[in-house]
């Protein structure tokens, strides 16, 4: 007996969980959880099934198809741990989260690699075990640097790539290489503060919020499908470094949160927005 992921995302109309159900009753599987979702505004309708037992997925796709609206999208995914590269620069705060997290068994999940383009992580990352790739961008044009990084996470072949920090911007040809596979973390400043020290600029500024974001990593500047958000308060006895701190702890939680709905599935991308079931 195994666990399956049945994502379903379609046009709305009558008697869609019927029919689901109806097929998945027939081929003797059984429904564990399920959760639905309808976008009035594009009559979208978005499903997530959780199904154990003995699976013939050729067949069980072929019967959805032909139950379902034209243009369906349909994903039957074993419920397994998923392969993921890290890309990293300097900061530790969130690589650092996430591997303990990982060693203690609470994202389940294969860390294959850390990739990096300063030494700085790599006493760090070693500690745990886990291979560690500093591919420098000194004395190189972004194309040439990022054609070296695309090389090796391809050794790799992960399900997710999850910038930790990673303090350079990638090229449509890296985005467009891994399509709705790259996990970005960033501080919710952006686009107010921007550039050096968003912190200190906060400060000045006398905010009273500071939050992260969590996103899918599109051709747009961090502008993709939001996939989690948090927020904390802050007031005038902050310091600037207090905020930062707030931020970077912030920053730790939103990513593994998000992290961990990809890798159990939930994500579904609607237009520039994301469904979470």
């Amino acid at each position: 007996m195994k666990d399956y992921i049945l994502l379903i995302n379609t046009h709305d109309s009558k008697g869609l969980v019927y029919n689901v159900s109806k097929i998945l009753f027939a081929n003797n599987l059984n429904i564990e959880t399920n959760a639905e979702y309808v976008d009035k505004d594009t009559n979208k309708f978005f499903m997530r099934t959780v199904i154990s037992g003995e699976v013939n997925r050729d067949l069980l796709l072929k019967e959805l198809n032909e139950a379902l609206p034209a243009n369906s999208t349909i994903r039957l995914n074993k419920k397994s741990k998923k392969d993921i590269v890290i890309l990293a620069t300097k900061e530790s705060h969130v690589l650092g989260d996430l591997l303990i997290r990982y060693i203690d068994g609470e994202l389940d999940v294969n860390i294959k690699a850390v990739i990096a383009n300063h030494e700085y992580l790599k006493d760090l990352v070693e500690k745990f075990d886990i291979p560690f790739h500093c591919i420098s961008a000194e004395d190189m044009d972004r194309e040439a640097h990022e054609d070296l990084v695309i090389e090796q996470i391809k050794e790799y072949e992960p399900e997710l790539i999850v910038l930790a920090k990673y303090m350079r911007i990638l090229t449509p040809k890296f985005v467009n290489t891994f399509p709705q596979q790259v996990l970005n973390i960033h501080h919710s400043f952006l686009p107010a503060f921007i550039g050096a020290n968003p912190y200190k600029q906060a400060h000045h500024r006398g905010v009273k919020i500071i939050g992260a974001t969590a996103h899918y990593v599109t051709d747009d500047l961090d502008e993709g499908p939001i996939i989690f958000q948090d927020v904390v308060n802050v007031d005038h006895t902050y310091s600037w470094q207090d905020m930062r701190r707030a931020g970077r702890n912030v920053e730790k939680i939103v990513l593994s949160n998000a992290l961990q709905y990809l890798l159990e599935d939930r994500v579904f991308v609607h237009e520039n927005k994301t469904v979470i079931l």
